[in-house]
C-alpha cells in the first residue's frame, strides 16, 4: 500500500538545508493497510478509470484517504441544502463553515501544511523516464511499484482519440502522444498491452505522419534515446542565453512570462 511521506528524508545522498520542509515523497510499503483499506483504495481507482474523461484529476484521492484515517474529523455534520424559496439562516451557515473547517482540518500535514498533486504535465515525466533508461538507472531508481503506477497515471490520462495531450486536460498532440508512448514502452509495457490503449496510441501517432511531426522538444529527447537522427534536430545557438532576457527569442522569456501571469493572479486572488 501507498504511502505519502512529508518532510523526511531516508536517503545519504539526499542533503537539506530545511529538514526537508514541503518535501512530498510516495513509499510503497508490503505489508501496510489491512484487506478492508486495500480494497478501498482499489474501489476508488477503478471509479476514478470509469470516470477519467468525465472527471480528469485525481483529486488526491489516495492522499486524503491516508489523511482522512490520521486526521478523524469526530462528529458528523450533515450537508446543508437550501432551496431557492428558503432564507438561509444562521444555523444553515455555520453548518456548512464547520463542514468546511472540518474538511480541510482533515487535509492538513502533520506539520501544518496543505500538501497538493502537481498533477497536469504530460512531458514532464518522460523526460526523466528517458534520462533513467539511457543511464541504465532506470530499474535501480524506480521499484516495480513506482513503474506499475506511472503506467497506471498515463493510461489514466490516455484521450479517448488514443492520443496524449500536453497536460491532462488538453487535446491530443503529437508532442504529448509520442512521447508518453515511447515512455509506456520504456516502462515495460508491449505493443499490445493496456487493453488496447497501445495500439489506439500507436495508430493515432501513424495516422497523422509519424513521430517525424513532433516538435523540437519531442524530436531532442528522442535524439537522446537513440529513436530519432540528431540531424533532424534544428539547431539551437548557445550563444542566445547571452542575450537579454526580455528578447522573444530568449530561451528564458517565457519563464519571465510564466511567473509575472502566476504573481499577478495570487495578487488578485489574494486582494
Amino acid at each position: 500500500m501507498w504511502k505519502l511521506k512529508i518532510a523526511e528524508g531516508g536517503s545519504p545522498w539526499l542533503r537539506t538545508l530545511n529538514n526537508h520542509v514541503g518535501r512530498q515523497v510516495w513509499e510503497f510499503d508490503p505489508k501496510l493497510g489491512t484487506s478492508e483499506e486495500l480494497m478501498e483504495i482499489e474501489k476508488v481507482r477503478e471509479e476514478f478509470r470509469e470516470h477519467r474523461f468525465e472527471k480528469k484529476h485525481s483529486s488526491d484521492l489516495l492522499m486524503r484517504i491516508q489523511f482522512a484515517k490520521e486526521n478523524p474529523r469526530g462528529t458528523y455534520l450533515p450537508q446543508v441544502k437550501v432551496k431557492e424559496s428558503e432564507d438561509v439562516t444562521e444555523e444553515a451557515v455555520t453548518t456548512t463553515l464547520r463542514r468546511g473547517i472540518s474538511y480541510h482540518s482533515t487535509i492538513q500535514a502533520h506539520d501544518g501544511h496543505w500538501p497538493g498533486d502537481y498533477g497536469g504535465p504530460m512531458f514532464l515525466l518522460p523526460g526523466l523516464v528517458i534520462t533513467l533508461s539511457i543511464t541504465g538507472a532506470l530499474n535501480a531508481v524506480l521499484s516495480k511499484e513506482h513503474q506499475q503506477e506511472m503506467c497506471r497515471y498515463l493510461y489514466n490520462h490516455q484521450n479517448q482519440d488514443g492520443g496524449w495531450g500536453l497536460h491532462i486536460e488538453g487535446p491530443s498532440t503529437m508532442f504529448g502522444t509520442a512521447l508518453n508512448y515511447v515512455t509506456l514502452r520504456l516502462l515495460g509495457e508491449g505493443a499490445d498491452d493496456g487493453q488496447g490503449s497501445m495500439e489506439k496510441g500507436r495508430k493515432w501517432i501513424l495516422d497523422r505522419g509519424g513521430a517525424t511531426a513532433i516538435t523540437s522538444w519531442g524530436k531532442m529527447w528522442l535524439s537522446v534515446l537513440g529513436a530519432f537522427e540528431w540531424s533532424g534536430n534544428n539547431p539551437l545557438p548557445p550563444e542566445i542565453w547571452l542575450c537579454p532576457y526580455l528578447l522573444p527569442f530568449h530561451p528564458g522569456f517565457y519563464l519571465i512570462i510564466h511567473y509575472f501571469y502566476i504573481n499577478f493572479f495570487v495578487f488578485l486572488f489574494l486582494n
